[in-house]
Protein backbone atom coordinates (compact mmCIF):
# COMPACT_ATOMS: atom_id res chain seq x y z
CA UNK A 1 0.00 0.00 0.00
CA UNK A 2 1.21 3.40 -1.09
CA UNK A 3 2.05 6.12 1.66
CA UNK A 4 -0.58 8.09 0.51
CA UNK A 5 -3.03 5.45 0.39
CA UNK A 6 -2.00 4.78 4.05
CA UNK A 7 -2.80 8.44 4.78
CA UNK A 8 -6.43 8.15 3.63
CA UNK A 9 -7.31 5.35 5.30
CA UNK A 10 -5.70 6.62 8.47
CA UNK A 11 -8.06 9.92 7.71
CA UNK A 12 -11.05 7.25 7.15
CA UNK A 13 -13.98 7.37 9.54
CA UNK A 14 -13.79 4.29 12.11
CA UNK A 15 -17.39 2.89 10.63
CA UNK A 16 -15.89 3.13 7.66
CA UNK A 17 -12.25 1.75 8.17
CA UNK A 18 -14.58 -1.36 9.40
CA UNK A 19 -15.52 -1.79 6.11
CA UNK A 20 -12.29 -2.03 4.58
CA UNK A 21 -10.83 -4.53 7.27
CA UNK A 22 -14.20 -7.11 6.05
CA UNK A 23 -13.58 -6.92 2.83
CA UNK A 24 -10.63 -8.12 3.46
CA UNK A 25 -12.43 -11.48 4.62
CA UNK A 26 -11.91 -10.47 8.25
CA UNK A 27 -14.54 -10.45 10.99
CA UNK A 28 -14.44 -7.65 12.52
CA UNK A 29 -15.78 -7.79 16.39
CA UNK A 30 -17.65 -4.75 17.57
CA UNK A 31 -16.43 -3.15 21.12
CA UNK A 32 -19.77 -4.08 22.65
CA UNK A 33 -17.91 -7.64 22.76
CA UNK A 34 -15.93 -6.52 25.41
CA UNK A 35 -18.40 -5.03 27.61
CA UNK A 36 -20.67 -7.78 28.05
CA UNK A 37 -19.43 -8.42 31.50
CA UNK A 38 -20.39 -5.11 32.63
CA UNK A 39 -23.98 -5.61 30.56
CA UNK A 40 -24.59 -8.69 32.32
CA UNK A 41 -24.11 -7.45 35.18
CA UNK A 42 -27.23 -4.88 34.33
CA UNK A 43 -29.29 -7.33 32.44
CA UNK A 44 -30.04 -10.70 33.74
CA UNK A 45 -32.55 -11.69 30.85
CA UNK A 46 -30.46 -10.12 28.25
CA UNK A 47 -27.22 -10.43 26.45
CA UNK A 48 -25.17 -7.32 24.84
CA UNK A 49 -25.64 -5.97 21.67
CA UNK A 50 -22.81 -7.73 20.52
CA UNK A 51 -24.14 -11.03 21.79
CA UNK A 52 -26.99 -12.38 19.42
CA UNK A 53 -28.63 -15.32 19.83
CA UNK A 54 -31.25 -16.51 17.54
CA UNK A 55 -34.62 -15.42 18.04
CA UNK A 56 -37.69 -17.32 19.72
CA UNK A 57 -38.11 -19.65 16.69
CA UNK A 58 -34.44 -20.83 16.20
CA UNK A 59 -33.92 -18.69 13.72
CA UNK A 60 -30.86 -17.03 13.14
CA UNK A 61 -30.96 -13.41 13.03
CA UNK A 62 -29.35 -11.77 9.97
CA UNK A 63 -26.11 -9.73 9.92
CA UNK A 64 -28.05 -6.00 9.48
CA UNK A 65 -30.48 -7.11 12.72
CA UNK A 66 -28.03 -8.42 14.95
CA UNK A 67 -25.93 -5.09 14.86
CA UNK A 68 -29.17 -3.37 15.94
CA UNK A 69 -31.48 -6.43 18.05
CA UNK A 70 -31.22 -7.25 21.21
CA UNK A 71 -32.36 -11.23 22.53
CA UNK A 72 -33.31 -12.28 25.27
CA UNK A 73 -32.24 -15.65 26.88
CA UNK A 74 -35.89 -17.90 26.74
CA UNK A 75 -37.13 -19.30 29.82
CA UNK A 76 -37.77 -22.77 29.82
CA UNK A 77 -42.02 -22.39 30.00
CA UNK A 78 -41.62 -19.94 27.01
CA UNK A 79 -39.65 -21.80 24.41
CA UNK A 80 -41.73 -23.11 21.21
CA UNK A 81 -41.82 -26.35 19.62
CA UNK A 82 -38.93 -27.35 17.16
CA UNK A 83 -40.46 -26.41 13.39
CA UNK A 84 -39.43 -29.28 11.65
CA UNK A 85 -38.36 -32.16 13.55
CA UNK A 86 -36.66 -34.40 11.04
CA UNK A 87 -34.63 -31.44 9.88
CA UNK A 88 -33.23 -30.01 13.27
CA UNK A 89 -32.37 -33.19 14.47
CA UNK A 90 -30.85 -34.56 11.65
CA UNK A 91 -28.32 -30.82 11.75
CA UNK A 92 -28.55 -30.99 15.86
CA UNK A 93 -24.77 -32.19 16.66
CA UNK A 94 -23.22 -30.35 13.63
CA UNK A 95 -25.18 -26.81 14.90
CA UNK A 96 -23.27 -27.72 18.23
CA UNK A 97 -19.85 -28.11 16.79
CA UNK A 98 -20.34 -24.99 14.58
CA UNK A 99 -17.38 -22.56 15.28
CA UNK A 100 -20.00 -19.55 14.55
CA UNK A 101 -21.42 -19.18 18.07
CA UNK A 102 -25.14 -17.84 16.52
CA UNK A 103 -25.53 -21.43 15.39
CA UNK A 104 -24.19 -22.88 18.10
CA UNK A 105 -26.82 -20.61 20.28
CA UNK A 106 -29.61 -22.00 18.22
CA UNK A 107 -28.54 -25.19 18.73
CA UNK A 108 -28.72 -25.01 22.09
CA UNK A 109 -31.84 -23.84 21.94
CA UNK A 110 -33.15 -26.44 20.12
CA UNK A 111 -31.46 -28.96 22.28
CA UNK A 112 -34.23 -27.45 24.86
CA UNK A 113 -36.61 -27.50 22.66
CA UNK A 114 -36.44 -31.19 22.16
CA UNK A 115 -35.72 -31.61 25.62
CA UNK A 116 -39.32 -30.42 26.40
CA UNK A 117 -41.19 -31.62 23.57
CA UNK A 118 -39.08 -34.68 22.26
CA UNK A 119 -37.04 -35.68 24.81
CA UNK A 120 -37.49 -39.70 23.40
CA UNK A 121 -35.68 -37.87 20.20
CA UNK A 122 -32.55 -37.46 21.69
CA UNK A 123 -32.00 -41.03 24.12
CA UNK A 124 -29.31 -42.73 21.19
CA UNK A 125 -27.93 -38.63 20.93
CA UNK A 126 -27.71 -38.15 24.93
CA UNK A 127 -23.86 -38.79 25.26
CA UNK A 128 -22.84 -36.71 22.49
CA UNK A 129 -25.14 -34.01 23.10
CA UNK A 130 -23.69 -33.80 26.90
CA UNK A 131 -20.54 -33.59 25.47
CA UNK A 132 -21.01 -30.82 23.33
CA UNK A 133 -23.66 -28.59 25.84
CA UNK A 134 -19.79 -29.10 27.86
CA UNK A 135 -17.98 -27.92 25.34
CA UNK A 136 -20.14 -24.65 25.25
CA UNK A 137 -20.36 -24.44 28.76
CA UNK A 138 -16.43 -23.59 28.62
CA UNK A 139 -16.93 -21.00 26.14
CA UNK A 140 -15.99 -17.57 26.71
CA UNK A 141 -18.53 -15.71 25.84
CA UNK A 142 -21.49 -15.45 27.55
CA UNK A 143 -24.36 -15.93 25.44
CA UNK A 144 -23.34 -19.06 24.24
CA UNK A 145 -22.27 -20.05 28.50
CA UNK A 146 -25.63 -19.03 29.87
CA UNK A 147 -28.03 -20.82 26.82
CA UNK A 148 -25.18 -23.92 27.65
CA UNK A 149 -26.00 -23.41 31.27
CA UNK A 150 -30.19 -22.91 30.61
CA UNK A 151 -29.76 -25.78 28.08
CA UNK A 152 -28.30 -28.28 31.26
CA UNK A 153 -30.94 -27.23 33.47
CA UNK A 154 -33.79 -28.56 30.60
CA UNK A 155 -31.50 -31.89 30.56
CA UNK A 156 -31.58 -32.32 33.79
CA UNK A 157 -35.41 -32.23 34.30
CA UNK A 158 -35.88 -33.91 30.91
CA UNK A 159 -33.83 -37.01 31.50
CA UNK A 160 -32.85 -37.45 34.85
CA UNK A 161 -31.13 -40.54 35.92
CA UNK A 162 -30.12 -40.85 32.36
CA UNK A 163 -27.70 -38.37 32.47
CA UNK A 164 -25.71 -39.94 35.41
CA UNK A 165 -23.26 -41.33 32.92
CA UNK A 166 -22.21 -38.11 31.29
CA UNK A 167 -22.22 -36.27 34.51
CA UNK A 168 -18.82 -35.49 35.44
CA UNK A 169 -17.56 -32.75 33.14
CA UNK A 170 -21.12 -31.00 33.52
CA UNK A 171 -21.01 -31.03 37.19
CA UNK A 172 -17.45 -29.26 36.72
CA UNK A 173 -18.24 -26.57 34.41
CA UNK A 174 -21.82 -25.91 36.27
CA UNK A 175 -20.49 -25.63 39.46
CA UNK A 176 -17.07 -23.81 37.93
CA UNK A 177 -19.78 -21.49 36.33
CA UNK A 178 -21.90 -20.80 39.77
CA UNK A 179 -18.80 -19.53 41.17
CA UNK A 180 -17.78 -17.23 39.48
CA UNK A 181 -17.81 -13.29 38.80
CA UNK A 182 -20.44 -12.72 36.16
CA UNK A 183 -24.01 -12.34 38.19
CA UNK A 184 -26.36 -13.51 35.17
CA UNK A 185 -24.39 -16.37 34.38
CA UNK A 186 -23.59 -17.32 38.12
CA UNK A 187 -27.32 -17.66 38.66
CA UNK A 188 -28.71 -19.24 35.28
CA UNK A 189 -26.14 -21.99 36.67
CA UNK A 190 -27.23 -21.92 40.74
CA UNK A 191 -30.35 -22.61 38.96
CA UNK A 192 -29.13 -25.90 37.14
CA UNK A 193 -27.86 -27.12 40.04
CA UNK A 194 -30.63 -26.72 41.94
CA UNK A 195 -32.79 -28.62 38.59
CA UNK A 196 -30.23 -31.21 38.84
CA UNK A 197 -30.12 -32.08 43.10
CA UNK A 198 -34.01 -32.01 41.89
CA UNK A 199 -34.28 -34.13 39.34
CA UNK A 200 -31.32 -36.65 39.29
CA UNK A 201 -31.63 -39.51 42.20
CA UNK A 202 -29.80 -38.18 44.88
CA UNK A 203 -28.05 -42.11 45.90
CA UNK A 204 -26.21 -41.50 42.29
CA UNK A 205 -25.47 -37.79 42.26
CA UNK A 206 -24.21 -38.02 45.95
CA UNK A 207 -20.99 -39.57 44.74
CA UNK A 208 -20.32 -37.81 41.95
CA UNK A 209 -20.45 -34.55 44.56
CA UNK A 210 -17.89 -36.11 46.82
CA UNK A 211 -14.73 -35.88 45.25
CA UNK A 212 -15.86 -31.87 44.22
CA UNK A 213 -16.07 -31.06 47.84
CA UNK A 214 -12.52 -31.93 48.17
CA UNK A 215 -11.76 -28.88 45.55
CA UNK A 216 -8.86 -26.41 45.89
CA UNK A 217 -11.19 -23.54 44.72
CA UNK A 218 -13.49 -22.76 48.18
CA UNK A 219 -15.81 -21.31 46.01
CA UNK A 220 -16.45 -24.77 44.04
CA UNK A 221 -16.35 -26.64 47.82
CA UNK A 222 -19.05 -24.21 48.79
CA UNK A 223 -21.72 -25.06 46.57
CA UNK A 224 -20.91 -28.36 46.28
CA UNK A 225 -21.35 -28.32 49.68
CA UNK A 226 -25.50 -26.62 49.04
CA UNK A 227 -25.70 -29.29 46.57
CA UNK A 228 -24.67 -32.32 48.92
CA UNK A 229 -27.02 -31.01 51.44
CA UNK A 230 -30.06 -30.54 49.64
CA UNK A 231 -28.76 -34.34 47.89
CA UNK A 232 -28.96 -35.61 51.12
CA UNK A 233 -32.51 -33.97 52.62
CA UNK A 234 -33.90 -35.55 49.38
CA UNK A 235 -33.08 -38.96 50.95
CA UNK A 236 -35.36 -38.83 53.55
CA UNK A 237 -35.12 -40.12 56.70
CA UNK A 238 -35.25 -43.98 55.90
CA UNK A 239 -32.73 -43.00 52.82
CA UNK A 240 -30.34 -42.01 55.06
CA UNK A 241 -30.60 -44.76 57.52
CA UNK A 242 -29.84 -46.66 54.31
CA UNK A 243 -27.13 -44.62 52.76
CA UNK A 244 -25.33 -44.46 56.45
CA UNK A 245 -25.45 -41.77 59.07
CA UNK A 246 -21.83 -42.20 60.14
CA UNK A 247 -20.74 -42.03 56.26
CA UNK A 248 -22.67 -38.66 56.00
CA UNK A 249 -21.39 -37.76 59.13
CA UNK A 250 -17.59 -38.06 58.09
CA UNK A 251 -18.05 -35.52 54.98
CA UNK A 252 -20.48 -32.99 56.56
CA UNK A 253 -18.10 -32.62 59.42
CA UNK A 254 -15.13 -31.65 56.82
CA UNK A 255 -16.97 -28.94 55.43
CA UNK A 256 -17.77 -27.57 59.08
CA UNK A 257 -14.43 -25.93 58.91
CA UNK A 258 -14.40 -25.08 55.69
CA UNK A 259 -13.61 -21.23 54.27
CA UNK A 260 -16.33 -20.04 52.80
CA UNK A 261 -19.59 -19.26 55.14
CA UNK A 262 -21.72 -21.55 52.57
CA UNK A 263 -19.63 -24.54 53.14
CA UNK A 264 -20.37 -23.75 56.95
CA UNK A 265 -23.96 -23.46 56.87
CA UNK A 266 -24.61 -26.15 54.38
CA UNK A 267 -22.63 -28.32 56.83
CA UNK A 268 -24.41 -27.61 59.74
CA UNK A 269 -28.02 -27.86 58.33
CA UNK A 270 -27.15 -31.05 57.41
CA UNK A 271 -25.75 -32.13 60.61
CA UNK A 272 -28.90 -30.97 62.10
CA UNK A 273 -31.06 -32.91 59.99
CA UNK A 274 -28.76 -35.99 60.66
CA UNK A 275 -29.11 -35.63 64.30
CA UNK A 276 -32.90 -35.68 63.71
CA UNK A 277 -33.12 -38.71 61.83
CA UNK A 278 -30.74 -40.37 64.12
CA UNK A 279 -33.14 -39.59 67.18
CA UNK A 280 -36.03 -40.32 65.55
CA UNK A 281 -34.78 -43.85 64.55
CA UNK A 282 -32.95 -44.81 68.02
CA UNK A 283 -34.78 -42.83 70.43
CA UNK A 284 -38.04 -43.32 70.01
CA UNK A 285 -39.44 -42.49 73.75
CA UNK A 286 -38.39 -41.35 76.92
CA UNK A 287 -38.05 -45.25 78.47
CA UNK A 288 -35.37 -45.81 75.54
CA UNK A 289 -33.94 -42.37 76.80
CA UNK A 290 -33.19 -43.52 80.30
CA UNK A 291 -32.78 -46.94 79.78
CA UNK A 292 -30.21 -47.33 77.02
CA UNK A 293 -28.54 -43.64 77.12
CA UNK A 294 -25.19 -44.51 77.05
CA UNK A 295 -25.54 -46.80 74.18
CA UNK A 296 -28.03 -44.72 71.58
CA UNK A 297 -27.94 -41.04 72.60
CA UNK A 298 -26.59 -38.38 69.53
CA UNK A 299 -23.49 -37.37 71.70
CA UNK A 300 -22.50 -41.24 72.15
CA UNK A 301 -23.00 -41.67 68.78
CA UNK A 302 -20.86 -38.52 67.55
CA UNK A 303 -18.29 -39.49 70.26
CA UNK A 304 -18.22 -43.13 68.99
CA UNK A 305 -17.33 -42.45 65.13
CA UNK A 306 -15.63 -39.18 65.38
CA UNK A 307 -12.18 -37.80 66.42
CA UNK A 308 -12.56 -36.02 70.25
CA UNK A 309 -12.49 -32.91 68.24
CA UNK A 310 -14.98 -33.45 65.42
CA UNK A 311 -17.01 -35.05 67.98
CA UNK A 312 -16.86 -31.66 70.42
CA UNK A 313 -17.70 -29.77 66.97
CA UNK A 314 -20.40 -31.24 65.80
CA UNK A 315 -22.12 -31.62 69.47
CA UNK A 316 -21.79 -27.45 69.58
CA UNK A 317 -23.52 -26.94 66.19
CA UNK A 318 -26.64 -29.45 67.38
CA UNK A 319 -26.62 -28.54 70.48
CA UNK A 320 -26.53 -24.85 70.11
CA UNK A 321 -29.02 -24.72 67.48
CA UNK A 322 -31.69 -26.34 69.77
CA UNK A 323 -31.34 -23.80 72.11
CA UNK A 324 -31.81 -20.91 69.11
CA UNK A 325 -27.78 -19.60 69.21
CA UNK A 326 -25.74 -18.58 66.33
CA UNK A 327 -23.28 -21.98 65.87
CA UNK A 328 -20.38 -20.03 63.62
CA UNK A 329 -18.32 -18.40 65.55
Amino acid sequence: MSANSLRDLNMLPESEKEIESSTNGGFHKPQTEHNDENLGEQRKNACPLSEISPNENGAVVSGTEAASAEVEYIDSENLDDVEDVDTSLEILLGGLESKDWVVVCGALNNVRRFSLFHKELLHDKLGNVISLVVKSLKNPRSAVCKTAVMTSADIFKAYNDQTIDSLDPMLVQLLLKSSQDKRFVCEAAEKALIAMTTWVSPVLLLPKLQPCLKNRNPRIRAKASMCFCRSVLRLGCDGIETYGIDKIIHIAVTQLSDQLPESREAARTLLLELQSVYEKSHISSEAAISENQDKDSWEQFCQSNLSPLSAQAVLRVTNVAREGLPTDP
